[in-house]
């Protein structure tokens, strides 16, 4: 199904203010200090540094804000202060992980970057992999994610995953007509450096290009690509809705993005205070997923009063969509020994 609204011609613009760059895990020395909580903590006070790629809109950014900050902060009785950098502050998605990896930065929330490197975190970007969100929630909060977290740090001893949160149900968005899988054939897209997301784009008769996200509004604006692919909730968050016109809702991936923490981080942190970081992570990436299941609807009101037109994914589309990409597939179950298994694993979880 198909809707129009008139697009509104008064643009919202987002404003921020610049934060000042701190010492990453400055000791401060020793105190015991009243939980407000329950009981005191004790241990020296620390000023960490975390940071991600998304508005503070995202919900799996506003989680750290509404959830991962003030727990932390709390609940160490104060020894403990979170610094949050939004928006790329520190850097792209590339440059965070290598922070994280080198311990120039703390924490951070980033997408699966890495997958070069550990293939297994291609599974994030496995198309038309849940019945839906809910399916993948379920998935990334529970045995599965810690599994996969466990490999994860066996791979990069300096990082653990702390937490999956969401990125999001990704559509397509165009400034061309984009109601079918046949309009795909000749448009140009922005796609991340993810050996799936060119797949698709090329598997549907499209052309990719790789461009950061910080570079994106620029290069839609500019008709350097005439769409791209994310979740509803970032065409509305980075603004991309202003520079495009239709939205394909085909949600064929289903993202996560990491809570990522450097291992000498929490070495320094005391027993109580690495906990309390941990289930704060855990706590974020369950608010995220929750946040951004009531989210989709309001994302999709907005938008579509933004004047975008919005067209649903048929069951029929879907099939057709499934059987374009079945090459891709093939190719990624014959390059990943791996892939059948956990692929059949999640499956069953829906």
């Amino acid at each position: 199904m198909t809707h129009r609204i008139s697009r509104r011609t008064a643009l919202t613009a987002a404003g921020g203010s610049a934060l000042g760059l701190a010492l990453a895990g400055c000791n401060l020395g020793p105190a015991t200090i009243p939980g407000e909580g329950g009981a005191a903590a004790t241990g020296p006070t620390l000023t960490f540094r975390v940071a991600d790629n998304w508005n503070p809109t995202h919900p799996s950014a506003a989680a750290i804000d509404e959830i991962f900050k003030p727990r932390v902060e709390r609940n160490s009785g104060r020894t403990l202060t979170a610094e949050v950098y939004h928006s790329g502050t520190l850097g792209n998605e590339a440059e965070l992980w290598d922070g994280v990896r080198n311990g120039t930065i703390d924490m951070a929330v980033i997408g699966t970057v890495m997958n070069q490197e550990f293939p297994v975190m291609l599974i994030s970007d496995w198309p038309f992999l849940y019945t839906d969100v809910k399916h993948a929630k379920d998935v990334w909060t529970g045995r599965i994610a810690t599994d996969i977290s466990a490999r994860f740090h066996e791979q990069f001893p300096t990082t653990e995953i702390l937490g999956w949160a969401p990125n999001s149900a990704r559509t397509f968005t165009s400034s061309k007509p984009l109601t079918s899988v046949a309009d795909f054939a000749g448009q140009k897209f922005r796609m991340p450096a993810n050996p799936i997301h060119l797949g698709i784009a090329n598997n549907l008769g499209a052309s990719a290009q790789v461009i950061p996200l910080g570079e994106l509004f620029s290069a839609l604006e500019t008709g350097v690509v005439d769409g791209q692919d994310n979740g509803m909730v970032t065409v509305r968050s980075e603004g991309l809705y202003e520079v495009q016109s239709h939205i394909y809702e085909t949600n064929h991936i289903v993202a996560t993005l990491e809570i990522i923490a450097n291992t000498a981080f929490l070495d320094r942190l005391s027993d109580d205070q690495e906990a309390i970081v941990r289930e704060a992570a855990e706590e974020s990436a369950r608010w995220a997923w929750d946040a951004y299941l009531e989210s989709i609807d309001a994302d999709r009101t907005f938008l579509g009063d933004e004047g975008l037109t919005i067209t649903e994914l048929t069951p029929q589309a879907r099939q057709e969509m499934i059987d374009r990409l079945q090459p891709l597939l093939d190719q990624l179950y014959a390059e990943n020994a791996w892939a059948p298994e956990l692929v059949e694993r999640i499956q069953a979880e829906g």
